[in-house]
């Protein structure tokens, strides 16, 4: 029984897999970006932020930004995922609610969610003030690893939903705990070992329309 749909959005609804890894190579940065990343990302997330968006990216211009946001790829097959998800009522005909959980960019997120139809977005977000990186960052989910289990929880409770009732499609580590919470995972994509284990199902194919079968044997 399938109340609420949440989607991870770097190679699950996009084409490519890490946008602020694409942004570091666009603003010229991506070797030390590299570093830091390996350094930081998941033992000091506030740190990565500082030496990133407060030191790398401050004063960088805002047009390669908006660039990539307009010219990342949709993953294949996502235009006939969104087309099945319409189809899926709850038991009093209301469509089931579509949510949108990344650290990637509020942006881009917010592109997928007005050209599909997505109800609820939470991403990070690399501020801008005249047109150029302020050296801040608003990060709600940080990098994804507890917070996406907890952003669920909330927006279940919000809902009146069970958590069990909640579908979830990712394909990092970072989904890790969201899965351990929900009552349906899809490890998509070329997703990690340990992701797949936890999983109650996994999809090795980078085309969402090879998820519209796992879908459709799930109870209504």
């Amino acid at each position: 029984m399938i109340r609420l749909i949440c989607l991870d959005m770097d190679g699950v609804l996009t084409g490519t897999r890490n946008f602020w890894m694409e942004l570091h190579e666009a603003y010229g940065t991506l070797e030390e970006g590299k570093l830091l990343t390996k350094q930081y990302l998941r033992t000091d997330y506030p740190r990565l932020i500082q030496e990133v968006v407060g030191r790398l990216w401050k004063g960088k211009p805002i047009t390669p930004f908006l660039d990539l946001v307009a010219s990342v790829p949709y993953a294949p097959g996502i235009v006939e995922f969104f087309e099945y998800l319409d189809t899926l009522k709850t038991e009093n005909g209301e469509r089931i609610p579509r949510v949108i959980i990344t650290s990637g960019p509020f942006e881009l997120a917010d592109r997928i969610a007005k050209e599909f139809d997505v109800d609820f977005i939470f991403a990070n977000q690399l501020v801008f003030h005249d047109h150029k990186v302020a050296g801040e960052f608003r990060w709600p989910v940080g990098d994804g690893t507890a917070a996406k289990a907890q952003i669920i929880e909330i927006l279940c409770k919000d809902l009146d939903i069970l958590p069990q009732h909640a579908l979830y499609i990712g394909d990092s580590s970072t989904d890790i705990d969201a899965f351990k919470i929900v009552g349906t995972s899809i490890a998509f994509n070329d997703a990690p070992q340990e992701l797949r284990d936890i999983a109650t199902h996994a999809v090795q194919s980078a085309d969402l329309r090879k998820i519209i079968p796992v879908i459709k044997t799930l109870s209504p």
